[in-house]
């Protein structure tokens, strides 16, 4: 745990190309720096990837080691195995390639029969991302997140952060939206809501996951399904990750959290992870990139539980 303050692959996970996965990966880490940014912000979560990978840089050493978080290494012992495939390089000025980088480093990795795990960037990175799932199984989306992202567009932008769950939506390969976590005001209008609520996504609350647990979310997703996980690290309460852009009280706990993806992956199948919105500039020390990176830990041994209990 005294090891480097910067680090080249997650955890010292071995490098990889997306479309040049060893036989046999199990999940592979591509950060993504940039997708469709609005003009009036810019890629400003460009510099998370990295940031998430160095708040854990200094246990790389220990990737054998007891996490006591699951009970055994994150790996395990049964030789699964993750790589880091590094950055995507988009142009913040190019949206349209950046979209189609994304859409084929995507499917390089499931092509390879392993799980992608997307280390954005902004909300708009999960679009592309999900598109590269077309022709493969029906998805249920969980997405936890302080907003409901449905806007159709924002001052002409249609592939923006406001309007992820909109546009996946219209993706025939997703069958259901699960959307936890939503507090305080965002950019969804009335008629937003109404929109999600017609086409059939369901909602929990921050406030009722903190009245009745994570039980109503894991509840409303359907046994076996195949499960995209969309993070936005905003939905963390401010007090362990203030680095988002737009902090509100209240949010979920690192335990929720964590718990939350572990029972949706003994319920389904993980078939995706997006993390995104970790803004460094604004964090605190770095601990909001140290809650992002244990919780990719996390997401890391789930997957590795999953492909366990395929054996």
């Amino acid at each position: 745990m005294f090891g480097a303050a910067a680090a080249e692959t997650f955890m010292g996970l071995p490098s990889a190309g997306t479309h040049t996965l060893p036989k046999g990966t199990g999940a592979a880490i591509l950060g993504v720096p940039s997708a469709t940014p609005y003009p009036s912000v810019g890629a400003y979560c460009a510099l998370a990837p990295q940031a998430i990978r160095n708040a854990m840089a200094g246990y790389a050493a220990n990737l054998e080691h007891p996490d006591f978080d699951h009970g055994e290494p994150m790996l395990g012992f049964t030789g699964f195995s993750a790589v880091d495939c590094g950055d995507l390089d988009c142009d913040p000025d190019d949206p349209t390639t950046a979209r189609a980088k994304i859409r084929a480093a995507t499917r390089g990795i499931l092509n390879a029969g392993a799980v992608p795990l997307i280390l954005g960037g902004d909300d708009s990175v999960p679009i592309p991302v999900l598109a590269a799932y077309t022709g493969r199984a029906p998805l249920t989306i969980l997405q936890i997140d302080a907003h409901i992202d449905w806007r159709d567009s924002v001052r002409g932008e249609s592939f923006g952060l406001s309007s992820t769950m909109r546009r996946a939506s219209e993706m025939e390969h997703v069958a259901a939206i699960v959307q936890a976590g939503q507090r305080a005001i965002g950019s969804a209008q009335t008629g937003d809501l109404l929109d999600a609520r017609r086409w059939g996504a369901t909602f929990i609350s921050a406030r009722t996951i903190h009245e009745m647990g994570i039980a109503p979310v894991v509840e409303a997703i359907e046994p076996g399904s195949n499960i995209f996980i969309s993070l936005d690290v905003d939905a963390f309460d401010p007090s362990i990750v203030p680095a988002v852009i737009g902090r509100a009280p209240g949010g979920l706990t690192y335990w929720q959290v964590v718990e939350l993806i572990e029972q949706v992956a003994a319920r389904g199948t993980i078939a995706g992870f997006a993390m995104v919105e970790l803004m460094p500039e604004r964090d605190l020390d770095g601990l909001g990139a140290l809650v992002a990176a244990r919780t990719l830990c996390n997401v890391i041994a789930a997957i590795r539980r999953q492909s366990e209990r395929a054996l």
